[in-house]
Order: structure tokens, then sequence, then C-alpha cells
């Protein structure tokens, strides 16, 4: 017999406990009672007493972090996760050019004026310092607003960016470096094609009646496209990372699973179009494990159309129920968007969309009835992909003026992601020095992140009961080697 329903109102603004609701004060009350008794019961880690000593020293505080377990990586666009020395090196390798106005690699005959060959741009200090800086945001003025710069930088990857194999090699092996054991990669599988067939369609407002139009029009090799291309990089990165040889990098310990991209920035019919896409392939390919949207959330179509939106995955959900949602939402600030544009994307994006998972949510605060929706989001236990150094660098929202810790008081669970390591020049670690310097998390919260990481992430039951197996050795080899080298 199956569990008697949640009311909606236990389950917008409480717990549900016995068959009857608990108010969210009383059940915080009782959680932080809870936790006292623990707390009493179990003293402090070694790990825990030592980072407490060196928190405020930043090369060991640097050292700890670089060596603690930080479980997975929940929101990371596999482009922007690449180096833009990587990109160049490839360019290289691949004969292309290099337009030094924009330096934006491109193909084609590198002796036009103003096109250089990416061989000759490494060769050439300054220009090869001038190339980082515009692909990323390298000695970027923190003083000024970095949105534009930053996603300007995808459109000068160029074809290297298409290396699909090299680029998850490569974040797949930097990952084990950092501890990390579990990446949920953004990426588009499927050549476009999806958009294609969505242009094809043309628009139609009748939901269900495009769909079918879609389905009945050849959908189905978006899948068989989307799968064979994962299997030919899948498989070139286990070739590069020597997976099958006794010299295999500790990158092929590194489970990978992939969230489908959605361009929301364009017309409605190739948006459409692409979220059945994402749909469709999650349903069959137990790799791809759910849907977001991607570009900026403030660009003019996502701003406009950003309602429609919320009603084709509303209703795609009908259709695909086991697919979950992680949607960027919330990732804007004052002045960037006018004041209605910030009023409601996260609350929508919970309660018409279902997503499970909010990217960024960084403008949380400015949405109509904030507390009633930090308290809903606690409830249902939606977790936040928090990116520090993204929202830093994009909104130059940082420190105090970040909602981390507001989303912690308010029970919301968080884990820290990279967003665009390449691009922001960071990495999991130190994302995790943020956290502590700039938001001045203990251990015992960072440690929950991690395993919030692994808990909350779309991975299969089994897959995610490995990894918390995992995770829990980790801790306990982290704990062992603190108490070896610090404890008397």
């Amino acid at each position: 017999m199956g569990a008697a329903p949640v009311p909606y109102r236990c389950q917008a603004r409480a717990r549900h406990v016995s068959g009857a609701c608990l108010t969210l004060g009383r059940a915080a009350a009782i959680a932080l009672a809870l936790a006292s008794l623990a707390a009493t019961a179990a003293p402090a880690s070694r790990a825990a007493r030592y980072f407490e000593t060196i928190r405020r020293n930043p090369p060991l505080l640097l050292a700890f972090l670089t060596a603690m377990p930080k479980g997975g990586d929940l929101h990371t666009h596999l482009s922007g996760s690449i180096y833009a020395e990587s990109y160049l090196r490839w360019a290289a390798e691949d004969n292309l050019c290099v337009v030094t106005a924009t330096m934006t690699i491109v193909g084609g005959a590198c002796d036009a004026e103003g096109r250089a060959a990416a061989a000759a741009v490494i060769q050439n200090a300054a220009l090869y310092s001038q190339a980082i800086d515009a692909m990323s945001m390298r000695h970027w003025d923190p003083a000024r607003n970095g949105h534009d710069h930053f996603f300007a930088t995808f459109a000068k990857f160029g074809p290297p960016s298409t290396r699909l194999g090299q680029m998850l090699a490569e974040v797949a092996a930097r990952a084990a470096a950092e501890h990390v054991s579990y990446l949920e990669l953004l990426v588009t599988t499927d050549g476009g094609l999806s958009m294609q067939k969505g242009a094809a369609a043309g628009w139609s407002d009748d939901l269900p009646r495009l769909r079918d139009r879609l389905l009945a029009a050849g959908f189905a090799d978006v899948v068989s496209a989307s799968a064979s291309r994962l299997d030919q990089v899948e498989a070139r990165a286990r070739e590069l990372m020597r997976c099958a040889t006794p010299q295999a990098d500790a990158g092929c310990r590194v489970t990978l699973r992939y969230v489908w991209q959605v361009l929301r920035a364009t017309a409605p019919e190739t948006v459409f179009a692409q979220m059945l896409a994402g749909f469709e392939i999650a349903s069959h390919d137990p790799r791809v494990v759910a849907v977001n949207l991607v570009q900026p959330e403030d660009a003019p179509i996502a701003v406009r159309d950003f309602a429609l939106h919320m009603k084709m995955l509303a209703y795609l959900r009908t259709q695909y129920p086991r697919v979950p949602l992680t949607l960027h939402a919330g990732e804007l600030t004052e002045g960037l968007v006018p004041p209605e544009a910030l009023r409601s994307h996260i609350g929508d994006s919970v309660r018409i969309a279902g997503a499970r998972r909010i990217g960024h949510g960084t403008a949380v605060m400015y949405e109509d009835g904030a507390i009633d929706l930090l308290r809903e989001m606690a409830a249902r236990r939606v977790l936040v992909e928090i990116a520090l150094s993204s929202s830093d660098l994009i909104l130059g929202v940082k420190g105090d003026r970040h909602p981390l810790r507001t989303y912690l008081k308010h029970g919301v669970p968080i884990a820290l992601t990279t967003d665009d390591a390449g691009v922001s020049r960071s990495t999991m670690t130190l994302e995790y020095r943020k956290a502590v310097e700039e938001q001045h998390l203990g251990y015992a919260t960072l440690e929950r992140l991690a395993r919030n990481s692994i808990d909350y992430s779309f991975a299969d039951a089994d897959t995610k009961k490995r990894l918390r197996a995992d995770l829990d050795a980790a801790f306990a080899a982290f704990e062992r080697e603190q108490s070896a080298r610090h404890e008397p």
C-alpha cells in the first residue's frame, strides 16, 4: 500500500510527519536540537580541528582543500571548462588561424591580413598572452563587470571546441587530480540536428500537436545521432587517458554523466525541438541524466520567452515524468535586466517547470516572497548549484552580497560547482577556497556540500550508492592522513 499523499500546504511550507503537518519553524528547531546533540556526542574530527588552525593561512588552506575529497561537480559546461591554452594548442595541431583583432580561432587560409597561424601565435609571447586573455577572464579588471566579456569567450574557441574526446579527457583528468569523483557535464551531442528539425517544423503554440509533428518527422534520428556521437567521444577520451592499460590516467575512474543543454536564446520552434530532444535522449540513453537551459538569462529572447519556456517544460514533464530538470535561474542582478525579470525566474523554474535543482540562484532575494520561496525550496529539497567565481566575474556579486549563507540559513541544500572553469580560470579547489575565505564556511559545512554533490546528483541509484561509498572511504582516508600529519 502506497504512502498517503502529502497535502500541498505541507509540501510547500512544512514537513509531513506521521500524516500531520509540522511547521517549518518547529522542524528547524528540532533539527537544530538534534544537530546540537550530535555535536555533543561526537567531538570535532581531527581534520576539522586542523582546519580551524589553518583557515586563515592561505598556503596551508590551499594544500588542505586540494587534498580534501569533493564529491561531484554538478554544473560544468564542457566547452567552458577547457583552458584557452588547450584550444590554442589544438588549433595549432589542426593548422587553424587566429583572427588577431578579436583573438578568435577560425579555419581557412592564414595568409590574409589579420589572420595569423595559431602555431605562430603560440610562438609569439605577446599574441599568445592576448589570446588567452581574450578567451578567458584572465587579467580581467575586477572593478569592471565581466558579463559581456565572459559570454563572448565561447564564440572565440572555434573549431577546436568540437574535439569533445580531448575535452572530456582533460576535464576528467583534472577532476581526478582534485579528488572529484563525479561530473555532470552540460553538452549538446546531436550535432544541431534537433534545431534543424525544429526550424523545418515551424512554430505552433499547440504543444502536443507540435511534439507529435516532430516525432513523426524522423525525430528518432536525433536520439541515435546523440548516442553514436557519445560513443565516439567517450571511446576517444578513454584512448587518450589509456584507460585499458597499466598506465591509465586517474581520470578513468571519474564517473561521467551528461546534462542535455537547450539554447534558449533562439526561436521558439528550435527551443522546443531541443527540449524534446533532451527528454527523448534522456529517456533512451542512461548517460544523459537531465535537461537544462543555457545561454545568458538576460538575453532579449530568453527574457521575452521565459514564461513560454516554462510552459514548454511543464508540458514535456507530463510526457517524460522520469526525466529531471536542473535550470539556470536567477543568474541575474539589479540593473542587468528590468526589475520585473528579477521577480520570478527561480520561483517559476521550481513551481511551474518542476526543476529539482537550480543553477546559480544568485538573484533569489529579488524574487517576490523570497523568504517563502526559500522555505519552499528547503521543503522540496531543491538544491542550488553555487558557482562563486562565475557570480563574481559575470555579475559582480561576491562576499556578503552572495546569497550562499542565506540559502544555508533557511535549510536549502547547496553544492559548489565550477560552471566554466576554463573561462573563469578556476578549479573546484579554488571554489572551495572562496567558500572559506569569502563565505566563511567551516569544515563540517564543506563536507556536507561535498556529500550533497553526490546525494543530489542525477546518477542512477546503483551508481549513486557506489559514489557515496567511495566518498565515505575517501573522507575516512583523508581523516587518517590529517591525523598522521598533524596530531601529536
